[in-house]
């Protein structure tokens, strides 16, 4: 039953690594730099090691949105998200895995009645529009600087071919890399709150978690998804969008796996709070848009714009727009499907906390009383010492009339069996006393 619902997630991570991968290597193999089968073994490789290494910072922020919480459910999201995203492979088009994972998430908290975080979800949104200009500026900015370089070293064309092939590969192991750590929440993260699976200890190597043990199923989906179904969209994004020489091709990988690892890393976050500076959110980011933010940023820089093809751009705006609306209205359907027709549960059922009210509920009224009680007992002792000692300057009548007040604060029966004996105590110690 535990493989049946991970099937979708499966089918989720195969529809990542068919469409993701060609924002990684898709540039490289566009420009006919890289042969596809080697491209697909690198990315397939490190798309694992980062799956499995660094991608517990963004499944955090992902199960934030909504802790989707029986499997049942869990198979349901997962595989909607991967329907529409299998829609857009379908149509050779970069769409985003984190906006169809994002849309299925809120469609199921719609079904279930739980609220949405929008803090949460203002934060991705809100990396929905930054990644790309950022990812954009990065390129324009280390084009520039790249290509001075290059001039200025006047190497022989055949080395620079040579360097740049070298270059593609090691930025596109970084970037498969990146994608890994940052994507594979958009994967598996959904099964987190239900996952049955138990950590694993491995002597003399250490443990391997439970959710690690997600991580790695979920990249080797992905990797699958890269050898058998990129290739369409890797052409699509290396030669359709902007015509892209061999270099433009390495600053574009580049690019787009910095901002991949800036939104991924865990190490860096903790660098920067560290040293007192504001932290970056960890958060699952579009790897097509970083890659379509980079390529727009080279095209402005080398040709004002005018070797872009403005009109696939629109499409894939378009899909930016579509995916999320239509993964969530797949998901309510799927999830009414899933429980009033095949009879599965896609809700927990919540578990009742029971309130036990006590007679002081607010904790500055408790240490108030506490104090008061720990006053009476000091003054009927003092009382007592004074009456003892003959330092005394109150009537009989007084002293027991005060202990007596100070009794009725203590509320411990053992404290108050205490009261009789030693107000006699005082009554005999004041023999004499005229009031």
């Amino acid at each position: 039953m535990l493989l049946f619902f991970l099937s979708s997630g499966l089918f989720l991570g195969w529809s990542l690594g068919a469409n993701d991968a060609a924002n990684v290597f898709g540039t490289a193999v566009g420009s006919r730099m890289i042969r596809f089968k080697t491209a697909a073994i690198i990315c397939g490789v490190f798309v694992i090691i980062g799956a499995v290494i660094g991608g517990n910072g963004t499944s955090e922020t992902l199960g934030k949105l909504g802790a989707i919480s029986a499997l049942g459910g869990a198979f349901t999201v997962a595989l909607s998200a991967a329907l529409s995203i299998f829609v857009m492979v379908r149509l050779k088009l970069p769409v985003s895995t984190s906006q169809a994972i994002v849309g299925a998430i809120i469609g199921w908290n719609f079904f279930a009645n739980n609220p949405t975080d929008t803090s949460i979800l203002i934060k991705i949104v809100g990396t929905w529009v930054v990644c790309p200009i950022i990812a954009g500026i990065i390129a324009a900015i280390l084009f520039i600087l790249v290509r001075f370089l290059v001039n200025r070293s006047r190497l022989h064309l055949l080395q620079q071919d040579q360097l740049t092939r070298y270059g593609l590969i090691i930025v596109g192991a970084f970037g498969a890399y990146s994608l890994g750590a940052n994507n594979i929440a958009n994967v598996v993260g959904v099964f987190i709150p239900s996952s049955p699976l138990h950590s694993l200890v491995f002597p003399l190597i250490g443990t391997f978690s439970g959710k690690q043990q997600l991580f790695l199923i979920g990249g080797i989906s992905i990797a699958i998804g890269v050898a058998t179904y990129s290739r369409g969209v890797m052409e699509t994004v290396g030669s359709s969008v902007v015509k892209l020489s061999p270099l433009a091709a390495l600053i574009v990988v580049m690019a787009e796996a910095t901002v991949l690892f800036i939104f991924a890393s865990q190490g860096l976050n903790t660098f920067l709070t560290a040293n007192g500076l504001p932290p970056i959110p960890l958060v699952p980011i579009s790897s097509s848009q970083a890659a379509i933010g980079a390529l727009v940023g080279i095209g402005l820089v080398r040709g004002g714009g005018k070797g872009i093809c403005y009109s696939l751009l629109g499409k894939i705006s378009l899909g930016w727009i579509a995916t999320p609306i239509l993964a969530s209205i797949i998901t309510f359907i799927a999830l009414f499907f899933m429980q009033n027709v095949f009879n599965q549960t896609v809700i927990a059922p919540k578990t009742e906390t029971i309130q036990i009210q006590s007679h002081t509920t607010e904790p500055m009224e408790m240490d108030r009383q506490i104090q008061n009680k720990k006053i009476s007992v000091f003054y009927f002792h003092e009382n007592l010492h004074q009456a003892v000692q003959g330092n005394y300057s109150l009537s009989m009548g007084q002293i027991v009339t005060n202990s007596f007040n100070h009794f009725m604060h203590v509320k411990r029966l053992d404290e108050k069996a205490l009261y009789p004996g030693l107000i006699g105590l005082l009554k005999g110690c004041c023999v004499g006393d005229t009031g």
